[in-house]
């Protein structure tokens, strides 16, 4: 059994109030991990936020930083988002024209890479980087804003990553974003989803903790 064997759940800062970002965050003490979404309005069609948010929020929270850059240049900006306090930096494969420099780079720097993938990128897209990545992650949605619906075309992606990550022999964390609710939650759970990123379902919610529990499972299914 491995450190990455429990599914873990991922708050999405993206659906905060973003006026009072440390309260948020104090109300997800549940969550081992906090997941930032840093949008550029180039590659998604929405801005969010950038280093010195991240830098600002790390004194509020020991939980691990996840951080997803929806930006184009990404390399340019990997040693700044080290330095404001991220743990993991995924960047995605649909706009790292090098990629296993990018991936090296974001270990050297003393994170954890990953690598994130567009519903209409091919899984196979990533079979030249598992060998650098800690964590995949699966858009479940077209990127760049939260509350969208999951797009059932997904599941099968997720699936064939579960069986390459299994091949590959590594400890990858599959993670999947984008419309996660307790009833998405399951199915991409039974896919092989390691990892859930769930914004709305989560801090839309007045119980935080609980709403997360109940994405941890788990899943009546997998106690029948």
């Amino acid at each position: 059994m491995t450190e990455w064997s429990s599914l873990i759940v991922a708050p999405s800062l993206l659906a905060a109030d973003f006026s009072r970002l440390g309260e948020e965050i104090a109300s997800i003490s549940r969550a081992p991990w906090v997941h930032l979404d840093v949008m550029d309005g180039h590659f998604v069609p929405n801005i969010s936020f950038g280093p010195p948010v991240i830098s600002a929020l790390r004194s509020h929270t020991d939980a691990k930083f996840d951080v997803h850059l929806m930006i184009d240049p990404v390399d340019l900006y990997l040693e700044a988002t080290a330095k404001a306090g991220a743990d993991h930096i995924t960047v995605h494969i649909e706009n790292a024209p090098h990629v296993h420099r990018s991936l090296q780079t974001i270990r050297a720097l003393g994170c954890r890479p990953g690598i994130a993938i567009c519903p209409a990128t091919p899984p196979v897209a990533l079979s030249e980087v598992l060998d650098l990545v800690d964590i995949i992650l699966v858009m479940t949605v077209n990127p760049g804003f939260g509350g969208q619906s999951f797009l059932e075309s997904q599941l099968p992606k997720i699936r064939t990553l579960s069986e390459m990550i299994r091949k590959s022999g590594r400890d990858i964390i599959l993670a999947v974003d984008g419309g996660i609710d307790p009833v998405t939650a399951p199915r991409v759970a039974e896919a092989g989803a390691t990892m859930l990123v769930a914004g709305s379902a989560i801090f839309g919610k007045p119980d935080r903790d609980a709403a997360i529990r109940t994405l941890e499972g788990p899943f009546p299914e997998q106690t029948a």
